[in-house]
């Protein structure tokens, strides 16, 4: 049974350790099944108030939906994928992460769920995934059907996408690599 409630955001940001993953697996239908305690510190939940609960516990309203798409899309397509995301705390502060997120298998082979690696992003990725992110959710918000909105910020997404050929792995990527070069000639 979710115990998903309405959460109210604070507007203050927590942040976890640049050393510290918050890890989490999930059942094929994206409810949890394990999660560690840097994800229980983070998020501000107990184990026993996660176990057993959709993942999108800890979706923030500010996220675009477009986005959260194309996750589960590639990752039911059983593709890993890479992504920048808004979370929500029980208490409403938010938190950044840099998610990976792969399909799991059992001993036989059979796709049984999902497992999430999240670290510290890299800042300077954050100044240009925040616009891009407020675009996509501007333009969700001005439709009154969910999926219209969706299609129309995932346009938004492929076009910008497209225009700077690549697609969102890319993206993601090429905001690492130039912090991580940036980083070095520091």
């Amino acid at each position: 049974m979710s115990m998903r409630k309405s959460i109210t955001p604070s507007g203050k940001e927590t942040f976890f350790e640049a050393d510290e993953l918050i890890v989490s697996k999930t059942d094929l239908r994206g409810i949890i099944t394990y999660a560690n305690d840097v994800f229980y510190k983070t998020a501000g939940y107990t184990e026993k108030e996660l176990w057993g609960q959709p993942h999108n516990i800890i979706r923030h309203p500010n996220m675009p939906r477009c986005i959260f798409k194309l996750l589960w899309d590639t990752v039911q397509d059983q593709k890993e994928i890479f992504a920048y995301v808004l979370n929500l705390a029980k208490n409403g502060d938010h938190y950044w992460v840099f998610a990976h997120v792969t399909p799991s298998y059992d001993t036989q082979g059979k796709h049984v769920g999902y497992h999430s690696s999240r670290r510290v992003p890299y800042p300077d990725a954050l100044e240009k995934v925040v616009p891009l992110y407020k675009t996509l959710l501007a333009e969700e918000s001005k439709y009154n059907f969910t999926d219209e909105g969706m299609t129309a910020s995932t346009k938004i997404l492929t076009d910008t996408l497209s225009n700077a050929d690549m697609d969102y792995s890319q993206f993601v990527f090429s905001l690492s690599r130039e912090t991580c070069l940036d980083a070095s000639l520091n």
